[in-house]
C-alpha cells in the first residue's frame, strides 16, 4: 500500500532505503525508546530490511518528503505476539521532528487501515518517559489502556477502540 499527503510520500520499505535505515536506527531516540538493532553498515541495513520485509507479521512504511524525497521517518505496523491486535508505531529523523511530519504520515497510515475489518482495531506501546510519542498517540485518537510488560520492560499500551 501507498499513501500521500499534501506533504508526504509513505511507501512500502524497500533496501534502497539502506542507507536512510542505517542513519535511523543508530538515533539517540531509536536507540533508547526501541533499542539497538546493531546494524553498522549499509549491508547490516539490507539484511535488516529484508528480514522485516520477508516477516509477514511486519509492515514498514518509509515517509519521504513530496518537495525533495528525502526519507525522514518509518511507520510500522507489527503483529506482536504478547498483543491481541497489530501494533501501529513510528520513527523519524531528529532533523525532522517538531514539524507534523509523524503525525502526518501515522495519522493517514491509521485512517486508511481502520478501514478495513482486519486492522479496524489497533494498538500502540510505548515507553512511559517518550512524552512525544504518547502525544502523538492521544492527537490521533488513541486512548491509554494499561501499562503491560515485555520482556522486563514496562510499556504503556494504547488502542483505539473501548
Amino acid at each position: 500500500m501507498n499513501f500521500t499527503t499534501e506533504r508526504l510520500l509513505i511507501n512500502p520499505l524497500s533496501e534502497n532505503d539502506a542507507i536512510f535505515i542505517l542513519e535511523l536506527v543508530n538515533t539517540e531516540g531509536w536507540i533508547k525508546f526501541i533499542g539497538n538493532r546493531n546494524i553498522n553498515s549499509e549491508n547490516d541495513a539490507i539484511a535488516y530490511i529484508r528480514r522485516i520485509n520477508e516477516n509477514r507479521n511486519l509492515t514498514y512504511w518509509t515517509v519521504r518528503l513530496i518537495e525533495t524525497d528525502v526519507a525522514v521517518g518509518i511507520i510500522t505496523l507489527i503483529k506482536r505476539d504478547y498483543l491481541e491486535h497489530n501494533d501501529i508505531g513510528f520513527a523519524f529523523l531528529p532533523n525532522f521532528s517538531k514539524k507534523g511530519f509523524a503525525f502526518e504520515a501515522t495519522h493517514k497510515v491509521y485512517e486508511e487501515l481502520i478501514q478495513t475489518n482486519e486492522y479496524a482495531k489497533l494498538l500502540a506501546t510505548t515507553m512511559p518517559e517518550n512524552i512525544n510519542s504518547i502525544k502523538l498517540l492521544e492527537k490521533i485518537g488513541f486512548y491509554f489502556d494499561r501499562i503491560i510488560e515485555n520482556d522486563k520492560v514496562v510499556l504503556l499500551l494504547y488502542k483505539n477502540f473501548k
